[in-house]
């Protein structure tokens, strides 16, 4: 008798009358389903930005001044800066999105600082 009363039971539950659906399974800190989401912190993080200059010299110019700061953060963040022809090309790569959104706002504040420079000096003179 018992078997058949748990056989017709619902697959929902049911209050008062009605179908009570569940929640979403999500797994926690349970660890059931843990090890195979991967975590945000375990992926690395790419950004890039290409940074066009008037002229070749003013892209080594601003090259000259940012690439002293190339490892931030003690090395949890890479940042590789190349020039080629006026362009200037930033590559970032981090584990951590804050310490990599940190770092590219900080770059951001010194280019503009740069920026701001050669256009208060005007055009480099080529020597």
């Amino acid at each position: 008798m018992t078997a058949l009363v748990a056989a017709a039971a619902p697959a929902f539950p049911v209050a008062r009358g009605r179908p009570v659906s569940r929640p979403p399974h999500v797994p926690g800190p349970g660890g059931d389903a843990a090890s195979k989401i991967p975590r945000l912190e375990s992926r690395i993080h790419v950004f890039a930005l290409c940074v066009p200059f008037p002229s070749g010299l003013e892209a080594e110019i601003a090259y000259g001044s940012l690439a002293p700061d190339a490892k931030p953060h003690g090395g949890a963040v890479e940042k590789q800066l190349t020039v080629s022809g006026s362009v200037m090309a930033v590559r970032w790569r981090a584990k951590d999105p804050r310490l990599l959104r940190i770092s590219i706002m900080t770059f951001l504040d010194q280019l503009s600082l740069v920026m701001q420079t050669m256009r208060r000096f005007g055009p480099p003179v080529s020597r």
